[in-house]
């Protein structure tokens, strides 16, 4: 599968299994879109078709120098145009049996909008709940790793879905890629089967959860851990470490709950952070925000909460993990 889009579009979300191949660069398709505006279409096709031409030609003896007689590639743009017509008729005249994926990117994003409203609200979810800290997951690796059908929207998400849930040093996909990540788990899933998921918000990051699927969450049933303070801090400081190798940043991060926590408390909390005294900001932090705010929120949205099963962790080290996925695959059948 070649995309023959630009880098840019390719970045923002591309098939799966794609390899970007641009016939035209980001810079040169604004170039010939402008000679399009101000000039007409046959100078834009003359100036675009010396650099496609240049850019076909370095594909040909670089990517695509490897590739046998056999190779059979499909190429598409953003809609079936131009740019991957161009480049499968350049393929083909090499003697490989190229096609163009009609409808090109275009078509493949409706597909994702339609495998998504087709398939979340069939799906058999079990909802992994609980407090901050709770080590839903890694609850959740484990379930997947004792061959148990997941659904891990933060890995997706490339955030852990909280205040302070970044990942350091990863960017969030763009919406449209995220949902197409959304869309190929889904096509992966055996239908009969339980899908494990974590209890989510609306909004994972600045992403937010495609609305067949957020709905389907809300009414399943819930799986709830349940361990002490303790024990979730011991979690969270094993967790969430790597927050106090930036403290500046992470007490900027802790600004965006002004307006939620008074003054004084946002001040200590900075406070702790710059001196990367993680332990008593991550109890506060758990007991004066994140508890309230589940207690609020989670029962409102999960309807099925108040029902859900019950599983008492005493412990949330590495070595609890299976043991724990095991008594939920137990508890839910």
């Amino acid at each position: 599968m070649v995309d023959a889009r630009t880098p840019s579009e390719f970045a923002l979300d591309h098939l799966p299994g794609a390899i970007n191949c641009p016939v035209l660069s980001d810079d040169e398709r604004r170039i010939v879109g402008t000679l399009y505006k101000q000039q007409g279409p046959f100078e834009a096709r003359r100036v675009g078709g010396a650099m496609v031409a240049a850019n076909l030609a370095r594909h040909l003896s670089t990517t695509f120098a490897d590739k046998p007689s056999t190779w059979k590639p499909i190429v598409y743009c953003w809609r079936g145009g131009l740019r991957s017509g161009s480049m499968v008729q350049w393929l083909r005249l090499v003697g490989w049996d190229a096609r163009q994926l009609d409808g090109g990117y275009k078509r493949y994003r409706r597909h994702v909008i339609e495998t998504i409203e087709t398939l979340a609200p069939r799906l058999g979810l079990r909802v992994l709940c609980g407090p901050t800290g709770s080590a839903k997951t890694r609850v959740l690796q484990a379930l997947a790793a004792i061959g148990e059908q997941t659904l891990d929207l933060e890995a997706a998400a490339s955030h852990k879905g909280s205040v302070l849930g970044g990942l350091p040093g990863v960017e969030q996909p763009s919406q449209k890629r995220f949902e197409t990540l959304m869309a190929v788990a889904l096509e992966g899933l055996d239908l009969s089967r339980p899908v494990y998921v974590e209890a989510e918000s609306r909004r994972i990051g600045r992403l937010a959860l495609p609305t067949p699927l957020l709905e389907r969450m809300r009414a399943s049933p819930c799986i709830e851990i349940v361990a002490d303070v303790d024990a979730r801090l011991a979690y969270l400081l094993r967790d969430y470490a790597y927050l106090g190798d930036d403290a500046e940043g992470l007490a900027a991060r802790l600004a965006s709950l002004h307006g939620l926590q008074s003054n004084e408390t946002l001040q200590r909390w900075q406070g702790w952070a710059r001196a990367r005294d993680l332990s008593p900001l991550f109890r506060e932090l758990m007991t004066g925000h994140y508890d309230p705010l589940y207690a609020r929120s989670q029962h409102g949205n999960f309807l099925r909460l108040a029902d859900a099963i019950r599983i008492d962790a005493a412990r949330l080290d590495v070595d609890d993990m299976t043991p724990l996925a095991r008594r939920v695959v137990e508890a839910a059948a």
